[in-house]
């Protein structure tokens, strides 16, 4: 056999080896430009709403709200106790004195109601939110039990994007202490999915435009859809202010009283105010409060039913797309993929896998990535469960019989309402860009 020059072998050796270095630089380069390409993709679609379309958009939903007041007891101040006003009604933001200050400021309690918009590809969530100083109760046996510092109580309005200003309202959940209750207003193609619907959500026509009717009962604020809490006597009627302005009722039986719409997340408002320890007892949403019982209230990103299982405390404001899909059936074209949420950037997801056919049981949104079972127990996915899936345009789930990512696989590129011969088998999935 015939030598090789060692020059020419060295150069050789040189080649190839800067040849694969070339080919691996190549390999990570399209792996980054698929995952760059990816998360571009997860976040673009619609463009954010202008703060004066995302005040417009919770004007334009925003409930008349009824508010029963009781002027009797030691603690209701005539009947102040039950008025709605703001969470520094008394020019500080220290919830450790709201329940003291209150006889001081019993005749300048204007009205206000704290909003926030959280808007996903297909819809717009609008978190509404009423504040008093004082929950409590006329019966002497149970100060100590029921009553604490602060309330804050409120709805979430699900809206349809339909092309509009203002899309087409489809379903209300409403926070009444520690449990929710859903609506829907008549028409709405929404219907009972893991929780039932609780009734009607009736609308009442207001300046031209119909708004939802809510109400709170007097002492506990408990929050419904009207009727199924009413003035009974002596109550208040708000009506969203178009201008801004907030009203003092003029009386325990006034029936017409502007409240002011703020923003949760406008510059040092209530979202900012989380880090501030006066008011909350962690960023997590608790309020403080030293009267009777230590807090008992929270802000929307803390509010829980905990009795819904698979939404999770503070998922009302942070993932309420998550809420909306699994509280209701009949949701339609419905995304879970985020363009504004400024509770939680990382919420939401690119795929939503149902547990039965036609987009029913429990649904959960997953982004792009590779899950073993473990990893998709930990979303609250049951193994061999799955029978329906939406994607985002541009995407594919790969769907494997084993974990692991082994053993048959299906390739699913668009919206599939039953998985036939794949339906209860997934035991692993990947999602990527197509």
């Amino acid at each position: 056999m015939k030598k090789q020059n060692r020059k020419k072998v060295v150069s050789k050796v040189l080649i190839i080896m800067l040849s694969a270095i070339t080919f691996s630089c190549q390999d990570t380069t399209m792996e980054e430009v698929e995952t760059t390409t990816a998360v571009a993709k997860e976040q673009q679609n619609f463009k954010k709403m202008s703060l004066a379309a995302s005040s417009d958009l919770a004007r334009r939903w925003a409930p008349i709200h009824y508010r029963d007041v009781d002027a009797t007891g030691t603690y209701a101040e005539g009947g102040k106790s039950d008025y709605i006003t703001a969470i520094n009604y008394d020019n500080d933001w220290d919830g450790n004195n709201n329940w003291n200050n209150l006889p001081a400021y019993s005749n300048s309690l204007a009205a206000h109601c704290y909003y926030s918009v959280v808007e996903s590809n297909t819809h717009w969530f609008i978190t509404y939110a009423f504040f008093s100083p004082r929950d409590w109760t006329d019966n002497p046996l149970l100060y100590s039990l029921d009553q604490h510092e602060n309330d804050l109580e409120g709805v979430l309005m699900i809206v349809e994007k339909n092309g509009s200003s203002y899309g087409t309202l489809k379903g209300a959940v409403t926070v009444s202490h520690s449990d929710f209750f859903s609506y829907v207003p008549s028409g709405s193609s929404f219907v009972s999915g893991l929780e039932s619907i609780d009734g009607t959500l009736q609308m009442r026509d207001y300046n031209g435009e119909l708004h939802p009717v809510t109400a709170q009962d007097a002492k506990g604020h408990s929050l419904k859809a009207w009727p199924q809490h009413d003035i009974d006597g002596d109550g208040i009627i708000y009506y969203p202010s178009a201008s801004g302005v907030a009203q003092i009722p003029s009386d325990n039986y006034d029936n017409y009283v502007e409240y002011k719409l703020v923003d949760i997340f406008e510059s040092g408002g209530l979202w900012d105010q989380r880090f501030n320890t006066q008011l909350f007892s962690s960023p997590g949403g608790g309020f403080t409060g030293n009267d009777f019982k230590t807090g008992g209230a929270n802000a929307p990103w803390a509010w829980n039913d905990g009795n819904d299982a698979i939404v999770q405390g503070g998922e009302f404001a942070t993932d309420p797309a998550k809420l909306a899909d699994n509280y209701f059936d009949g949701v339609g074209n419905f995304s879970r993929t985020y363009t504004d949420n400024k509770y939680n950037a990382a919420a939401g997801g690119i795929v939503t896998v149902y547990q039965n056919c036609n987009y029913t049981g429990y649904a959960i949104a997953l982004p792009t990535g590779n899950y073993t079972l473990a990893q998709l127990k930990s979303y609250g996915i049951v193994n061999d469960d799955l029978s329906s899936v939406r994607l985002e345009n541009g995407y594919k789930i790969t769907m494997y019989q084993n974990d692991n990512f082994g053993g048959e696989s299906v390739v699913i590129t668009g919206n599939n309402s039953c998985l036939g011969n794949f339906n209860d088998k997934a035991s692993s999935i990947k999602i990527s860009v197509q």
